[in-house]
């Protein structure tokens, strides 16, 4: 594969999860964050994740205590956390996990330009910015993909690799091998609003959220419908809820601005009420629905 040395910027809820898959595949990692007590966070979180994978491994008789306890510790001490962006200057492949800010992405790539090693390749886990802007602002725009991971890291199997029309084919080839390297399965696409996923998810969302608008049904049966008509896991609003109304507004907001002539692309005034209101769904215990942390109340 040629990736030995993965930097992350960002050791947050996705990036934290980037950095274990990596370790766990026998890479070293170095988890880079701007603030000691945000490092000192993720990493905490990606040793008790650790641990956790141990116990269930044992309890389903694939390693004993020993086995188990010997992978976890064998995993964490690949990573080395960090302060300073110089420590990614000899990494081989540099995944960006920061704030859904395109300004401060490009920033941050921009200076990566000048620290890392000429043949390191660039990814961000972005999952709605344009790539290619991203990798322009970095200065090496052939060197450069998406790899847009899901949550939880460590247990979502999909990781969306994607190309700009200046990604190089060996760039490309490497990214997907990584993906499948860290045990997931690498799905292609083009440099487009919301890949593959998104894509198709946030305007199934944005039509749920219309007809709520429209009265056309309520929540609750448009969320039964989805469950039981079409087997999804949980109906669209459930869902929108989980994903955070702040996060889909986000999303929504800059994909209107930049193609205003998508007809898919609409925001619900529902959503924007919701927004304004300060209920942000799972994560501030009420949107749609009340919550109580990861379930509905």
């Amino acid at each position: 594969m040629g990736i030995k040395k993965v930097g992350v910027v960002g050791c947050g809820l996705m990036g934290h999860g980037i950095v274990q898959v990596a370790a766990q595949a026998g890479c070293d990692v170095i988890a880079l964050e701007s603030d000691q007590g945000f490092l000192d966070k993720g990493l905490a979180r990606i040793q008790k994740s650790l641990a956790k994978m141990g116990e269930k491994a044992v309890q389903k008789g694939k390693q004993t205590e020993e086995q188990a306890a010997a992978f976890a510790k064998d995993a964490f001490g690949r990573i080395t956390g960090s302060l300073d962006k110089n420590d990614l200057a000899d990494c081989d492949l540099v995944v960006e996990a920061i704030v859904e800010d395109l300004d401060v992405k490009k920033a941050l790539f921009a200076e990566l330009g000048k620290i890392c090693k000429a043949d390191t390749i660039f990814a961000s886990n972005t999952s709605s910015f344009p790539i290619a802007e991203m990798a322009d602002a970095s200065g090496r725009p052939a060197r450069f993909v998406g790899l847009h991971f899901f949550n939880p890291v460590q247990l979502m199997r999909l990781v969306e690799v994607v190309r700009t029309d200046k990604t190089d084919d060996d760039v490309f080839a490497a990214a997907r091998a990584f993906g499948e390297a860290v045990g997931k399965a690498p799905v292609s696409c083009k440099d487009t609003p919301g890949f593959v996923v998104n894509r198709l998810l946030v305007p199934y969302m944005v039509q749920s959220l219309l007809m709520l608008d429209r009265g056309d049904a309520s929540k609750e049966d448009i969320d039964t419908a989805m469950q039981f008509g079409c087997g999804h896991p949980m109906g669209p609003i459930t869902l929108t809820d989980y994903v955070g109304l702040d996060t889909t507004l986000s999303i929504l907001e800059g994909w209107v601005e930049r193609y205003p002539d998508e007809p898919a692309f609409e925001i619900p005034q529902v959503l924007r009420t919701k927004v304004e209101e300060g209920k942000l769904g799972r994560k501030s215990g009420e949107g749609f629905y009340t919550w109580d942390g990861d379930k509905k109340a």
